[in-house]
């Protein structure tokens, strides 16, 4: 049987700004780089029950799952194929409390330079702003 799972993560955005974690220096998959939260899901787990589960895991918030806006097919560095959806999503937190996985978290305006943010998020940003996806 092949190693693959399904992923999803979580494009939360906040008075124009996105939220971006990092990863912890000694994470088998991209270690010290930066990220959004959510993660693998769990086998025929649905994809916005484990978004939800995920970001909890990850920054201690509820979120409020908009829509689908991008989807990535990727091989982690363990050699683990993923599918991955990307959700914008409203936060539903007022704090975040991230969990040891991660090591700090920022706040980064969406029109900030392009390249302030991870490559594999360009597409999704792009997308957001084209279309006027955010509220303001």
């Amino acid at each position: 049987m092949e190693n693959h799972r399904n992923a999803a993560k979580a494009f939360i955005v906040r008075n124009g700004k996105l939220l971006l974690i990092k990863r912890r220096p000694n994470d088998v998959h991209k270690p010290g780089a930066w990220d959004i939260p959510g993660g693998r899901l769990e086998p025929g787990e649905d994809p916005y029950e484990g978004l939800k589960r995920e970001a909890f895991e990850e920054i201690s918030g509820e979120i409020k799952i908009i829509m689908p806006i991008d989807v990535h097919h990727f091989t982690r560095d363990d050699g683990q194929k993923i599918t991955l959806t990307i959700f914008l999503c409203d936060p539903v937190f007022a704090e975040i409390r991230l969990s040891d996985e991660h090591t700090e978290y920022k706040w980064l305006d969406l029109k900030a330079e392009i390249g302030e943010f991870p490559n594999w998020l360009h597409g999704p940003i792009k997308r957001v702003l084209e279309y006027n996806l955010i509220k303001q």
